[in-house]
């Protein structure tokens, strides 16, 4: 039962309601209630369904399927965020504009890379060789509609309180924007330094 909570808890940390809600500022704002449910509720039922195929195959998906090291894609990945965390230091929570358009735009560019990245990849692969699989995927899709379900509270308390303390809501969404993007960039360098020691180690 431990090992089961510490595993949730692996990539409850990952997909951090708090930050990735920040993260998603600028749909926050843009869509309705409900339509920032339909997304938010269809992004986690995707990044769920990928979470578990890395449940069920491992590495094994990059290593046998794609013929490359997982280390490319950590690399990669954490080259992705960097950008991303630079933009959010420069130009704050405003810099995400690929997440503004239509709810079947939105769908892909919330799954990936908000939901599905490097790290939580990672954590689902870790999840996987602990448990059975059939347990191993529940827990995955606990984590991700727990997730889900606190940042549709966070979207909720987030309209009430800005349509009386907007300039307050905005100086907020500023200040957490500019921390986000230190976590950011911080998580980004160290895939990187961790795919980097993963390719060196292999050679």
């Amino acid at each position: 039962m431990m090992e089961s909570f510490r595993s949730m808890a692996l990539l409850l940390v990952l997909l951090n309601p708090f930050l990735v809600i920040i993260y998603l500022i600028d749909v926050v704002q843009k869509v309705d209630r409900r339509q920032f449910a339909s997304v938010l509720f269809r992004a986690g039922l995707i990044a769920g369904a990928v979470f578990c195929c890395f449940v069920v195959l491992g590495d094994a998906l990059f290593s046998d399927v794609m013929h490359v090291r997982f280390a490319s894609f950590q690399i990669f990945g954490g080259l992705v965020f960097l950008l991303i965390g630079l933009q959010f230091v420069f130009r704050g929570p405003t810099a995400i504009e690929i997440l503004r358009g239509e709810s079947e735009h939105l769908v892909g560019a919330v799954t990936m890379p908000v939901l599905v990245g490097p790290g939580t990849i990672s954590a689902s692969i870790v999840i996987g060789k602990r448990h059975d699989p059939l347990p191993a995927c529940g827990m995955v899709f606990a984590g991700v509609l727990f997730s889900v379900a606190l940042m549709i509270a966070l979207k909720i308390l987030h309209d009430a309180v800005r349509t009386k303390r907007e300039p307050l809501v905005q100086r907020y969404i500023e200040i957490a924007g500019r921390i986000t993007a230190l976590v950011v960039g911080t998580i980004s360098v160290e895939m990187i330094m961790q795919g980097v020691q993963s390719w060196l180690e292999r050679l």
